[in-house]
């Protein structure tokens, strides 16, 4: 299936339709006990073709995370992987997201448990297995430099990869990116403003999330800092949102499901389309068909998903109503 980023003209074209509602004034919105939903809707505006999900560390929870075989299944079920960055003791960026190995790693002594990434060289890295954990049908599996990532890409445009930066040189891995001629399928995310625009400013081709979560209070903050430059160099957000529910029992019907509200994720959603910016979230607490298609009544755009089954079929059924 390809996958493709809107382009942010089409998106600001389609935006003025929207009537986005002033961003200032929707913390300050009444309650109201009435299901709220976007005069935006992915389903009228985005073909399912070029809908975005992120496949949470390679395939989610269907492979063990940040190996070859989890990005490749994530390509699979039409996915963007997303990977997570550190460096080796001796300067290999790799996929591991962990600060130690006791998660991941089986069969160590309680010192090297101890230890991450950083605290090894390549060579001993590759000697974990980072799969059993998972099951007997993912043992044996490593640790792969993000250059192999790279290679698996080169010449596969439908290929694309976020990359969630943890302890990586960004001048390191930009030059590695050109090198496989990977810019364009590749997607820089931080929670930190600064990371990105020197992201952007090192690979312009390449596309950048700005993920945040907390209180709607310090959402407001984040995005406060945004609007002072514009919102420069950030080609998508997502916020966390999080259930304060039982998943099962949300509906399109529910009213402020999520501790972020109703009225918040929609005006958000109409602020950050209006500058041409893909708006993600990654759901907390359940992920049921009633959860996203809750979601993309509130104008969501994308989701990233520890279950990227579960998400695609949710998201296909709530496009099979169109027109109905």
């Amino acid at each position: 299936m390809a996958i493709r980023l809107l382009l942010s003209s089409l998106v600001l074209v389609l935006m003025a339709e929207s009537k986005p509602e002033s961003p200032a004034a929707a913390p300050n919105a009444a309650p109201t006990s009435e299901p709220a939903r976007s005069e935006w809707n992915a389903r009228d505006h985005v073909p399912l073709s070029e809908f975005i999900v992120q496949a949470h560390r390679g395939a989610g929870e269907l492979a063990e995370e940040n190996t070859l075989e989890a990005f490749q299944l994530g390509w699979k079920l039409g996915c963007i992987a997303e990977s997570d960055l550190r460096t080796t003791s001796d300067g290999v960026i790799v996929a591991f997201h962990d600060d130690n190995f006791m998660r991941v790693v089986k069969g160590i002594s309680p010192e090297m448990a101890k230890k991450g990434v950083k605290d090894v060289t390549f060579a001993e890295l590759q000697k974990l297995d980072v799969g059993s954990w998972k099951g007997n049908d993912f043992k044996g599996r490593h640790v792969s430099r993000m250059t192999e990532v790279f290679a698996l890409m080169k010449g596969h445009p439908e290929h694309r990869l976020y990359m969630d930066i943890k302890n990586v040189d960004l001048k390191q891995l930009a030059s590695e990116v050109k090198e496989y001629g990977v810019e364009k399928q590749v997607i820089l995310a931080s929670t930190k403003y600064d990371i990105v625009r020197k992201w952007k400013a090192l690979v312009p081709e390449s596309q950048t999330l700005l993920w945040m979560g907390g209180t709607e209070g310090q959402l407001n903050k984040r995005f406060e800092e945004l609007r002072k430059t514009n919102f420069a160099d950030v080609t998508q957000i997502q916020i966390h949102t999080h259930l304060t529910t039982d998943s099962k029992s949300v509906t399109r019907d529910s009213v402020n499901p999520f501790a972020e509200s109703d009225r918040f994720l929609i005006d958000k959603g109409n602020e950050i389309r209006s500058h041409g910016i893909l708006f993600q979230t990654l759901p907390y607490g359940g992920t049921t068909a009633g959860v996203y298609a809750k979601l993309l009544d509130l104008g969501l755009m994308s989701f990233a998903t520890d279950h990227p089954d579960v998400t695609w079929d949710a998201v296909k059924a709530y496009y099979a109503e169109k027109g109905k």
